[in-house]
């Protein structure tokens, strides 16, 4: 792989009740467990840059099929449980696509699922369901 891009983040405190910071200071955070106080949580951080990614993809897709994607969204669900005798994850993506048909809309979002490189990070780690609406 080519890499063109790197980014660092830093924990510091207690890991999921204390803060956590990007090494070139553009961002920082409190975090608190899921439910347990005020800050952000890691499932929170995981579900804006899935969406975001996955919205780039389906974009890209929809460009290269000649579809405009004007007022397009997408949201990223994550859930996080118990899985046996240690936690894990789960996600449901959830795209809004006006104007474009409900099977198309579908075959857009396999495409973006193809590429997207978190989708590629999960796969066959972690349920990833896929809807339209």
């Amino acid at each position: 792989m080519e890499v063109f891009y790197t980014t660092t983040g830093v924990s510091t405190g207690d890991g999921r009740s204390g803060s956590a910071a990007l090494a070139d200071g553009t961002l920082e955070l409190e975090l608190s467990l899921p439910g347990q106080g005020a800050g952000a949580n890691p499932e929170q951080l995981f579900a804006l840059g899935y969406a975001a990614c996955f919205h780039s993809a389906l974009k890209f897709v929809a460009g290269k099929a000649g579809e405009a994607l004007d007022g397009s969204m997408v949201s990223a669900t994550v859930g996080i449980g118990r899985d046996g005798d240690v936690y894990g994850l789960e996600v449901a993506l959830h795209a809004t696509l006006p104007g474009v048909g409900e099977d198309d809309a579908h075959a857009l979002l396999e495409a973006a699922h193809q590429i997207c490189p978190y989708s590629r990070a999960t796969r066959g780690n972690i349920p990833v369901a896929l809807t339209v609406g």
